[in-house]
């Protein structure tokens, strides 16, 4: 089997760093085949970390509707001036049902044009 980070490596941080992350909206995601349960990768903690990602994204206007993912980004997504570590960055990411409306939590200032404003709509 190839090397690959241990699941329970994945998210380094405690529940309410997620209160510093970014917030962003999206149109569209529609391909949600490669999203993964929070629950695979933090186990019994996971509902702390529901809690405040479902607080971030009602901030920003999400409807309740919809299931936490987390969303993995490589590490050559990204410009290499940002530094991006190896294990690439994860993002929490929720489709709203009612609309289409992609929210996301991203630990760092996504530098894509898409992504130049934060809030969703």
């Amino acid at each position: 089997m190839a090397y690959t980070i241990p699941k329970h490596h994945v998210l380094t941080y405690a529940p309410e760093a997620l209160r510093s992350f970014s917030v962003y909206g999206f149109e569209w995601i529609d391909n949600l085949h490669f999203l993964a349960a929070p629950e695979d990768f933090i186990g019994d903690g996971v509902d702390a970390f529901i809690s405040i990602a479902k607080e971030m994204f009602t901030e920003a206007g999400w409807a309740g509707d919809g299931d936490i993912r987390l969303l993995w980004l490589p590490p050559f997504a990204f410009p290499l001036a940002l530094g991006i570590p190896p294990e690439g960055i994860v993002l929490w990411h929720v489709k709203q049902e009612e609309d289409g409306e992609s929210f996301i939590l991203s630990p760092i200032k996504l530098p894509f044009e898409e992504f130049s404003y934060e809030g969703a709509a």
